[in-house]
């Protein structure tokens, strides 16, 4: 699941570093404490709790405590949730199509105008209350061609969507292998 590129992203964001990967494949793999995880992935203790409490922050992992009775100390055992990685794939995905719809939307509805030094970019509307003139160096705005910009965003939302069908696809084969 891991090696999934959406999968990937999102832990990585995380455990905000690749090299702390090991960590969530360990839990993955069944390995339930943090000592058992350090011991295993050979990171440091402490990185390897504040790796599970993000973890746990997200809904990605739980955890059960149970108190040793010899010892009267308390172990916690950690499981990875997969489910909820799912979930905030699919959720973050849709958010991210949502937003560049809407995007997508505002720049093919609007024609904009730009300052010819690089300062300001402004629709029609807002231009024109500036009569066309930029408020920070006095030039004449331009009008600003947004075809590629378009193009840029329509390309994001075919590769968007396309991850996220790859991703459900292999996650059906793995329901239907398992």
């Amino acid at each position: 699941m891991i090696d999934d590129p959406l999968v990937k992203s999102l832990l990585t964001n995380v455990v905000e570093d690749e090299s702390n990967l090991p960590i969530v494949q360990a839990l993955i793999d069944g390995v339930e404490t943090d000592e058992a995880i350090a011991e295993k992935t050979e990171i440091k203790l402490n990185i390897v709790r504040k790796i599970l409490y993000k973890l746990y922050d997200m809904g990605l992992a739980t955890y059960k405590r149970s108190k040793d009775p010899e010892t009267q100390w308390f172990t916690y055992s950690w499981k990875f949730e997969e489910q909820e990685v799912i979930n905030h794939i699919k959720s973050d995905s849709e958010e991210y199509l949502k937003m560049l719809n809407k995007e997508l939307e505002k720049e093919e509805d609007t024609m904009y105008f730009v300052c010819p030094q690089g300062h300001i970019r402004l629709d029609f509307e807002t231009a024109t209350e500036y009569d066309f003139i930029c408020p920070e160096c006095g030039e004449e705005l331009e009008f600003f061609d947004n075809t590629n910009l378009i193009k840029q965003i329509k390309d994001d939302i075919k590769t968007v969507e396309s991850n996220y069908k790859s991703f459900t696809k292999r996650l059906m084969l793995k329901i239907t292998w398992n």
